[in-house]
């Protein structure tokens, strides 16, 4: 089979895979029903939204072992991969995670309550707060950091590497700058 034709057929498979889902029925229910509206965004949003609460859910179940949720399981491993010593200004945490000031205040009080950060100020800017993750903080979110990371690739094991990498770099292109 020439190149050109196995690609056709690799794209009619696909597009068959994907109509039978619960999003490719809902687009034919659109189409049906809305002729006249281009709902062709729905192919990629509404899986995205879709796989969100899938993944969101396998992820916060894995991380339930650790006694820890996703948000400050988030903040806890941006923390850590920072590097010794551990510390961000609630601006480069913000800047990083996708939180809001306020969620993460409230999330810093309560990690700070558990014992797995310190808040402490600024020796660079005395009006500054830095964030620093504790030794019982780095204890608790390293092997979480693994499962989590194992969690991730069975998410995404449908996928051949060659897939992911095209996946992602389409998603990398739609993110916000």
């Amino acid at each position: 089979m020439r190149n050109g034709a196995l690609r056709h057929v690799k794209t009619e498979e696909a597009i068959a895979s994907v109509e039978g889902d619960r999003i490719g029925s809902g687009m034919q229910r659109w189409r049906r029903e809305l002729p006249d509206v281009d709902c062709s965004g729905k192919a990629v949003v509404g899986r995205l939204l879709h796989l969100h609460e899938v993944f969101l859910t396998a992820i916060n179940r894995t991380l339930a072992k650790h006694r820890l949720k996703y948000p400050a399981f988030a903040v806890l491993a941006t923390l850590r991969v920072e590097g010794a010593p551990y510390r961000m200004s609630p601006k480069q945490l913000l800047d990083t995670l996708i939180l809001t000031s306020g969620g993460l205040s409230n999330l810093l009080r309560k990690l700070e309550k558990a014992g797995h950060i310190r808040r402490m100020a600024d020796d660079m800017d005395g009006r500054g707060v830095i964030v620093e993750l504790t030794e019982q903080g780095r204890q608790l979110v390293e092997p979480a950091m693994r499962d989590h990371a194992e969690t991730e690739r069975r998410l995404v094991a449908a996928l051949s590497k060659e897939e992911q990498h095209v996946v992602a770099s389409a998603l990398g292109r739609m993110m916000p700058k």
